[in-house]
């Protein structure tokens, strides 16, 4: 094992070090370096692995075991003989950046001296013979001096492309002007005279420490990225230090994407003119790299909307089934814009075309685009398909951010018009899938947000008020449809509810909105705001359903409302006004809400719900009325969602701005 003799590994007190995660033995590590020694060429990766089990990257600690294992390491990644040293490097880096980044007193005492005893041995790997040493040793390289020293050297172009990065990052961290001055050099040169790859790394590496510099070469970024023929030049050299294998072109288009994300209509700018030519060229795979990106800008920024949408308009006739799949879903999530495209989704339902890992097919995508648009091609076979994925499983798989298949309620909720025609699929499947069914609850919110119009449901909702899973969902809808679901009070009187004690209130609560006894519900409610401990479920949204009958209250609501948290808060102002029939003091409270938001702040529910109650009230002040047109005038998303569902929360909220700008 170069110059450190194997009997050395039997002198360490391995027993009596301490491993990172406490229970990997020590001891173990003789055994494993002896076999790394052992194999020698024939060494792999998965050698390394008890290595870096008791090292335990990632635990925010550097401990004696990895002190003492030191020396082994870096002799063994420096002994040309050995087949895993690319492994062993990255263990060599990863244990210098936990010690950079952990915490004090959470380093080994001996770690220090001994890193610099070896660092000039750690140096040295970055001129070794192989290449994927030299990359792999890039992180090792301390300041821009070094990796300067190493450009000027380095031959290889998968090792000088990431030396070029890694150049740019160092001068980011830099704060010395002449030093950042000697890395501009170096990239505004590649960018003068190096290939197609080599020049899109160079505004890479200058967009470290220049963030301006992506938009300045936008041209650059979309000539070469579109140009088919470079395609394959970006695998052959893109690589970067323990990532395995290189990055593609279509990887590097999203790297690039998020470079422009301070600069967000150069980011549309570049993702249209990449989809532009993908179009000209047949490039499918750049199309759907493309299409990722606009999805990305779309789901944060409304004004990409215009640019997008005839885009995808014109992508729903591609032959590839990925390209279709993506227009389709983001024609669906722009809703009614996407209305002059309601012919062609139409002629796509059947389309079984899938986008590798991504949910659904195109047609399911075209189908939940018209209902998005109001058309009723969409509603034959609706329900059955969005319980498809279901089929089987309680649930689904899919990856946040990702276009993926609607939610249920986010397809069905804004249908209540379409009721009667998608009632007899919903009603069945509450029959077969009710008891034990994954989408029982989703389907009882349904039928709540359509109310009356669900009342022909009425025999499968009350079948399920025996079972404490749903009973909640079922008394909810059963309330919603009013008058026509009178007869079943004696249901719900004798319903299994969650053993919680606001359930006799629920309960009492329900049967009088159902047309049963007004003042028992009232008393039970009424006590339970008294009481000094607020129970699980809060009864202040159901006082507010009584009106002024619930004056004697009053004054504890108004306490609730002056000294609870967000929730109580806005729901006591709610409920008291309500109760008084006086705006004030409700309306200062809720506007409270408002404000945070206009400063950037994310609270968008406490937002909607204030929203939706100062609409209520009928009432604003001039003061809430300028923010309210402040956040309407924001470029982004009012949501922190990053799929689909930002895009429907975003409207959502917007309307109900709308709405209560509307206010005399």
């Amino acid at each position: 094992m170069a110059d450190i003799a194997l009997e050395a590994l039997d002198d360490m007190p391995w027993e009596r070090l301490e491993s990172a995660l406490g229970h990997d033995p020590a001891v173990e590590l003789r055994r494993a370096l002896r076999g790394l020694a052992g194999k020698g060429a024939a060494a792999t990766e998965e050698d390394c692995d008890p290595l870096f089990a008791c090292v335990a990257l990632g635990t925010g600690r550097v401990t004696s075991v990895a002190t003492a294992v030191l020396p082994f390491v870096v002799a063994l990644a420096g002994d040309p003989d050995m087949g895993a040293r690319a492994t062993l490097v990255q263990l060599l880096t990863g244990l210098s950046e936990a010690a950079a980044s952990a915490g004090e007193g959470r380093v080994d005492a001996g770690w220090p001296g001994a890193w610099h005893r070896h660092r000039p041995r750690l140096l040295a790997l970055l001129a070794d013979s192989l290449p994927e040493v030299r990359r792999e040793a890039l992180p090792l390289a301390e300041g821009v001096g070094v990796l300067l020293e190493r450009w000027h050297a380095e031959t290889d172009p998968t090792v000088r492309l990431p030396v070029l990065l890694a150049l740019g990052t160092a001068a980011a961290g830099s704060a010395d002007a002449g030093t950042v001055d000697r890395v501009r050099a170096v990239a505004a040169e590649v960018l003068r005279t190096g290939t197609p790859v080599m020049r899109v790394a160079a505004v890479h590496a200058w967009a470290a420490f220049d963030p301006r510099a992506p938009v300045r070469e936008l041209d650059l970024l979309v000539e070469v990225l579109s140009d088919p023929s470079v395609r394959p030049g970006f695998e052959a050299i893109w690589y970067l230090p323990d990532v395995e294998g290189a990055f593609t072109r279509e990887d590097v288009v999203s790297w690039a994407a998020h470079l422009l994300a301070g600069a967000p209509q150069t980011a549309l700018a570049f993702v249209v003119r990449l989809i532009d030519a993908a179009r000209r060229t047949g490039d499918t795979l750049l199309c759907r790299a493309a299409l990722d990106e606009a999805w990305q800008l779309l789901v944060v920024r409304p004004s990409a909307a215009a640019a997008l949408l005839p885009l995808a308009g014109a992508l729903l006739a591609d032959p590839d089934d990925g390209v279709r799949y993506r227009a389709a879903h983001l024609l669906a999530a722009l809703g009614t814009r996407a209305a002059p495209y309601a012919d062609a989704l139409a002629a796509l339902l059947d389309d079984p075309g899938e986008a590798g890992f991504l949910e659904g097919t195109v047609g399911d995508h075209a189908r939940w685009a018209l209902t998005r648009i109001g058309d009723p091609r969409a509603l034959p076979q609706l329900v059955d398909r969005l319980y498809a994925p279901y089929q089987g499983r309680f649930s689904r798989g899919y990856c946040l951010g990702d276009p993926r298949l609607p939610e249920v309620e986010d397809v069905l909720t804004p249908l209540r018009a379409h009721a009667e025609i998608l009632l007899p699929e919903v009603r069945q499947l509450l029959r077969d899938d009710g008891v034990g069914g994954s989408l029982t609850c989703p389907f009882l919110r349904v039928l709540q947000t359509w109310g009356p119009a669900a009342a022909p449901a009425l025999p499968e909702v009350v079948a399920l008020l025996g079972d404490a899973r749903y009973s909640g969902d079922a008394v909810d809808a059963l309330v919603a449809m009013g008058a026509a679901a009178a007869s079943a009070i004696p249901a719900v009187r004798r319903c299994t509810l969650l053993d919680f004690p606001v359930d006799q209130r629920r309960v009492a609560w329900a049967v009088w909105r159902l047309g049963g006894d007004r003042d028992t519900a009232l008393r039970l409610i009424g006590e339970a705001v008294l009481a000094e401990q607020e129970p699980f479920y809060p009864p202040m949204v159901l006082l507010g359903d009584f009106g002024p009958a619930a004056a004697p209250y009053a004054d504890r609501v108004r306490h609730l409302m002056e000294h609870g948290d967000t929730w109580l808060r806005t729901r006591a102002a709610v409920a008291l006004w309500s109760i008084t029939g006086e705006p004030e003091p409700s309306v200062p409270v809720l506007e409270e809400y408002l404000t945070p938001l206009a400063h950037g702040d994310d609270s968008y529910g406490s937002f909607l719900y204030a929203l939706q109650a100062l609409a209520r009230i009928g009432t604003i002040s001039p003061a809430a009325r300028a923010i309210l047109r402040t956040v309407q005038g924001l470029d982004q998303r009012l949501s922190t969602y990053r799929d689909y569902r930002a895009i429907l929360q975003d409207e959502e909220i917007r309307s109900a701005i709308n709405d209560v700008l509307a206010l005399p």
